[in-house]
């Protein structure tokens, strides 16, 4: 599995606006060839700031898959004027199970 992380600022007095348009977005994400998660967490000291967190089978359905459908074009059609810049995006994968 892959972890997609996005960091996302958001405009400052759109941060509403971006958690409706992204719990919105979501059953584009499940959709989604290989995505078997997606959720959104926010910073606590920059409220600005979220991380949009999304499990993928492979990096391609992310960057591939995903990146070239429509349903790309939705979710930055409902989230995309809500950024401050562009999203800061990076793949990880697990190398220590910790517990």
């Amino acid at each position: 599995m892959i972890l997609e992380i996005a960091q996302i600022d958001v405009k400052e007095g759109l941060e509403a606006e971006f958690e409706a348009g992204a719990k919105q977005a979501a059953p584009l994400f499940q959709r989604a060839r290989g995505c078997r998660s997606m959720h959104v967490q926010r910073s606590i000291e920059k409220p600005s700031r979220y991380r949009v967190m999304v499990q993928w089978e492979t990096v391609e359905n992310h960057t591939v898959d995903f990146r070239e459908s429509a349903d790309f074009q939705e979710w930055r059609r409902l989230v995309g004027h809500t950024f401050a810049s562009p999203p800061a995006v990076e793949h990880t994968r697990v190398v220590v199970e910790g517990f």
